[in-house]
């Protein structure tokens, strides 16, 4: 120590010479001159704000995504007045506490950056958007109070006054959601710029014309859907580590939990996010043809290869996770025989799903196969196949989770003893089902072509899928009505059969006959995929609710109770979704190219190329490590203050050793 005294007092004169030397030098006065572009010491401006600005993405998606489901969490503690649930939200919450300030302090760091290396493209965006400055900063305000007030307010806030609290909670997810769209309306007002006159790039004085651009709303969807699958992988790695490092098995019980929740959350978010995907790229390519085939067939359509990897690697790790967790489970074993044929698909579609279209091929290569595209993998790489096996992957990732669930469950309950409740509200979710199919099978049948640019006898194609649409709805009622009679799981059964196949097989090959007769329809075979997903869906997860709802355990959920590989896995997610919001952050922006306004305001600097794969992949990769490494050492910062004690572990073997825990 004293030799570490000794060492610290020799190096403060030179540290203290070397800061008053070297900051006036770097901070010299120079005379005020304008500037488009200006340098970062020395260093790639646009480099920096890249880093900088993914960086503060990052920690904004899991500050927007964690206070979701911990307000959900808290609410069903509520409810259920089971402590576990309450601690768990306390704990999420924590979390987020710990990471709202680096996020403010990048959020400054970005703007600082912004406006003095990027002096004129910042002057004519805040021409645009200064309205929207003010009242980002005032909603910026009103979070950070409110997300103090809600963690520190917990313990004061109990019992009658609970509901207060769930408030403050839920106060805290609206102004969050609220800066994500005005933030939202500014990258995506770059990409589609509105309220300006196309000619001159002249501002027309309607800020809301230029917030309500054409890809505002459908990228809002999809960036909160990630934002909600990132916080939820961010917190389950959080909790993976806290398990292995856990001393007794009460922690352990605790922290298992917590990570089979944040990968439930994470996985009821990564369902729809490929819809939310297609839907805004088919936006992009409404909003300009030519930055949508530049973004799949040419200059990035290797960056959605990448993209494809890192969500099939999602699925399948999320699955295999659920599949490790049945082990845990009293019963589940019983249904261990069917997670051979559920990988099977997973691995097939997983490989469709990351065909490419065009090969990169030498010309020996070329001839070797009889031209540039080779004769099989050629349809494989076709959006008709992609958006076949995506519905294929979202499909069997929803049976893997039902196995699960019901695990431990033994002979379901009859369903009259449900009451009319239960007739209540499946019959409810049968008319919202047939809302919503019966709306589009409607809106096909009388589709004019003319409105795609199709001659009248193209009208041929859309009825198909419109007869499908129309078979689902007897598919949805038939399967409510077996579940009355005591044949849910028949029930639930035929309506996956029957999405399978119209979703997958029928509109995946329809798909191509429409590709070459009629391809501006294709769009509208992708939307009824989805809506086909959906349903089925949304009418299985009822059912099951009911199907289960107060049936016989064959045994409790061995919490804690888990091999080392399950929260590897977990860690390996999360590092998985972090290097696809850093790779999805580069190409959302680098769809541009050298536009800094899409079409309006042209990029002149020397960077203003497109960056090379190599080169991206450098520095997404280190953007990801530097996030890591970050983010683990705040969450270390935040973990020093707190106890011994763990929260309440969940409830069955893991509530009896914190009971036994007490007792000693």
């Amino acid at each position: 120590m004293n030799l570490l005294n000794r060492r610290f007092r020799a190096a403060f004169p030179c540290t203290a010479f070397l800061l008053f030397t070297l900051l006036p030098l770097a901070f010299a006065a120079q005379p005020p001159v304008e500037a488009d572009y200006r340098g970062f010491f020395g260093f790639d401006s646009r480099l920096v704000v890249w880093i900088v600005a993914e960086l503060h993405l990052m920690y904004g998606a899991f500050v927007l995504g964690v206070p979701i489901f911990a307000v959900i969490v808290e609410y069903i503690g509520k409810k259920s007045r089971d402590p576990k649930y309450d601690n768990l939200a306390r704990e999420f919450t924590k979390l987020l506490a710990a990471a709202f300030s680096t996020t403010a302090s990048l959020g400054g760091l970005l703007a600082f950056s912004l406006f003095g290396l990027y002096p004129k493209f910042m002057g004519y965006l805040t021409g645009v958007f200064h309205k929207s400055y003010y009242v980002y900063a005032l909603l910026f305000f009103a979070e950070g109070f409110t997300l103090y007030l809600y963690y520190y307010s917990w313990d004061r806030l109990q019992g009658r006054w609970k509901w207060l609290h769930i408030t403050l909670g839920i106060l805290l997810n609206v102004w969050g959601t609220l800066l994500m769209l005005i933030a939202n309306s500014w990258a995506s007002f770059m990409m589609s710029p509105s309220g300006i006159d196309k000619e001159t790039g002249r501002f027309l004085g309607s800020t809301w014309a230029a917030v309500a651009n054409p890809l505002w709303i459908p990228l809002a969807i999809h960036r909160f859907l990630g934002n909600v699958a990132f916080g939820g992988l961010i917190a389950g790695a959080y909790a993976a580590v806290k398990f292995l490092g856990a001393k007794t098995e009460v922690e352990k019980a605790h922290y298992d939990w917590m990570g089979y929740v944040g990968n439930f959350v994470a996985i009821a978010a990564l369902i729809p996010m490929p819809f939310a995907g297609y839907y805004l790229g088919r936006e992009v390519y409404s909003a300009s043809p030519v930055m949508g085939n530049n973004m799949m067939g040419g200059a990035f359509s290797w960056t959605f290869i990448l993209q494809a990897i890192l969500i099939g690697a999602l699925f399948i790790g999320a699955n295999y996770y659920l599949w490790i967790g049945m082990g845990r489970i009293a019963g589940a074993e019983r249904y261990g025989k069917y997670i051979k044929y559920i990988n099977l698909i997973l691995l097939v579609c997983f490989a469709i799903w990351l065909t490419p279209h065009n090969l990169p091929l030498s010309a020996a290569e070329q001839l070797a196969i009889g031209g540039q595209y080779h004769p099989i993998l050629k349809w494989l790489g076709l959006m008709s196949a992609k958006n076949a096996v995506v519905n294929f992957i979202i499909l069997s990732t929803f049976f893997s989770f039902l196995l699960y669930r019901r695990g431990n469950k033994g002979k379901p309950l009859p369903f009259r003893e449900h009451g009319a409740t239960a007739k209540v509200v499946l019959l409810a979710v049968g008319v919202v089902c047939l809302g919503f199919l019966g709306a589009y099978a409607g809106h096909l049948f009388t589709l004019d072509p003319a409105s795609l640019d199709l001659s009248p006898d193209k009208a041929r194609y859309f009825k198909f899928p419109g007869l499908l649409l129309l078979i689902q709805i007897g598919a949805v009622f038939a399967a409510l009505a077996l579940t009355f009679v005591d044949r849910g799981i028949h029930g639930q059964a035929l309506l996956f059969a029957v999405t399978a196949a119209s979703a997958v097989f029928a509109l995946g090959v329809y798909g191509f006959v429409v590709m070459e007769k009629a391809n501006p329809f294709l769009r509208h075979i992708a939307v009824s995929q989805f809506l086909l997903v959906i349903a089925c869906l949304l009418a299985n997860t009822f059912i099951d609710i009911f199907l289960f709802k107060g049936a016989g355990e064959i045994g409790g959920i061995r919490w804690g109770k888990m091999p080392v590989r399950s929260q590897y896995t977990l860690v390996l997610l999360c590092v998985t979704i972090v290097m696809l919001m850093g790779l999805m952050g580069y190409i959302r922006s680098g769809l541009r190219e050298n536009w800094h306004v899409y079409g309006i305001m042209q990029d002149v600097s020397d960077t203003s190329y497109t960056p090379t794969m190599a080169y991206m992949a450098r520095v997404v990769g280190s953007i990801v490590l530097v996030f890591l490494a970050s983010i683990a050492f705040v969450f270390w910062l935040a973990g020093l203050g707190e106890g011994k004690a763990p929260a309440l572990a969940p409830s069955g073997e893991g509530a009896e050793k914190v009971q036994r825990g007490r007792t000693k």
